[in-house]
């Protein structure tokens, strides 16, 4: 399961361009639409690239 963790997010939005179909925003910060979806490539790397660290995958 793909998470994103609202406290630790800042809302920089590289999630999002990375991959719509997975993240998104609501009042301002990232929350994972599809939290069952595939971890992708792009997934992947919004993960490595996500500044605080705020997705996470949850087993």
């Amino acid at each position: 399961m793909i998470v994103v963790e609202k406290d630790l997010c800042i809302g920089c939005g590289s999630c999002v361009a990375l991959d719509e179909d997975v993240f998104d925003f609501q009042d301002g910060l990232a929350y994972c639409k599809n939290p069952n979806a595939k971890v992708n490539d792009n997934v992947k790397t919004a993960i490595e690239n996500c500044p605080t660290d705020a997705i996470k995958i949850i087993k």
